[in-house]
């Protein structure tokens, strides 16, 4: 019989069926990296959101042979343990491609338009004290006629991509950073950078990709440009965004993730109160409808790998 340990199902907030063959299940709201051996000593199956799985931990499991991501993102997983030890790794896909893009493009026109500065201008009584009907303090940009960078063309990239194509915006999806050749239809990293009104980042978190955005990179932008990542934090150098943003080295910025989650150290842009820069707490993700598509295919991917036919493997 399999025994299945959910480490942190207060990370999702949907129905779970249970699978549809015998089975234990075990789930916990939440687990921290020192209770990772502990809790799936027994555990054929593990369950995880964001719980950290490392060769450190998994190691001292006696029957684990299976981890069930409850995301996309696998960067807390020890993926080079998993595939030496024949541990298969699945993964939740495409349950957030229209959620994240949605989310983009709020943040998008909010900052275009700007938003939160007319939403301050308003409560500290600039327009009560106008002399016309309107209040011209921020200026506001249209979307139409732009250009759209997408670093990133996964499922969510593309999303986001037609979203913008909605809009009429010009869209230009980004080659490699530091790529000999550019593949047709891609644009080469730094033309992105230095034409797009727009640059959204939706690519994973690796040693290639870990601050792919650092000081260099914003100031080949336009002093216009925003830029918005709903992917992972640390693709982005936020000490180096904290003085572009101040200095108007860039136009705007608006950010779902940050390096550490939650931040309970601090960081840099949590203290950023700029007009033209919007944090939300890594929520893109979490509509009610897409938090129970990926409850669905959670267990779908348990099904399938009890009945020997492993689905979306990472390894």
């Amino acid at each position: 019989m399999e025994h299945i340990v959910f480490l942190d199902r207060d990370s999702i907030r949907a129905e779970i069926h249970r699978p549809a063959f015998p089975h234990e299940w075990q789930e916990y709201s939440a687990t921290a990296a020192t209770q990772v051996a502990e809790r799936l000593q027994n555990a054929t199956i593990a369950i995880s959101n964001k719980v950290p799985l490392m060769a450190g931990s998994i190691s001292q499991t006696k029957s684990l042979r299976m981890i069930a991501v409850c995301a996309t993102g696998t960067n807390n997983v020890d993926l080079d343990y998993c595939r030496a030890h024949g541990i298969v790794v699945s993964n939740i896909r495409n349950y957030a491609v229209h959620t994240v893009p949605e989310h983009v493009f709020a943040m998008i026109l909010a900052l275009q338009r700007g938003l939160p500065g007319y939403r301050e201008d308003v409560r500290n009584g600039l327009w009560q004290k106008a002399e016309q009907f309107c209040l011209f303090t921020r200026p506001i940009r249209d979307l139409h006629g732009s250009t759209l960078g997408v670093i990133g063309n996964g499922a969510l990239g593309r999303a986001t991509a037609k979203l913008g194509e909605a809009f009429g915006m010009r869209v230009l999806i980004a080659e490699h950073k530091n790529a000999q050749t550019v593949r047709a239809g891609y644009t080469s990293f730094d033309n992105v950078l230095m034409e797009s009104d727009v640059i959204t980042l939706h690519c994973p978190l690796t040693p290639a990709t870990h601050h792919m955005i650092g000081a260099a990179e914003l100031k080949k932008m336009r002093s216009h440009a925003l830029l918005i990542n709903t992917a992972r934090g640390g693709l982005v150098d936020e000490a180096a965004l904290v003085p572009a943003l101040a200095q108007g080295v860039i136009g705007g910025a608006g950010f779902d993730v940050l390096t550490v989650e939650p931040p309970r150290a601090g960081n840099p842009l949590l203290d950023l109160d700029l007009p033209n820069f919007i944090l939300t707490p890594h929520i893109a993700w979490a509509s009610r409808d897409a938090m129970q598509t990926m409850a669905d295919q959670l267990i779908e991917n348990i099904e399938a790998f009890v009945r020997g036919e492993p689905r979306n493997r990472v390894v």
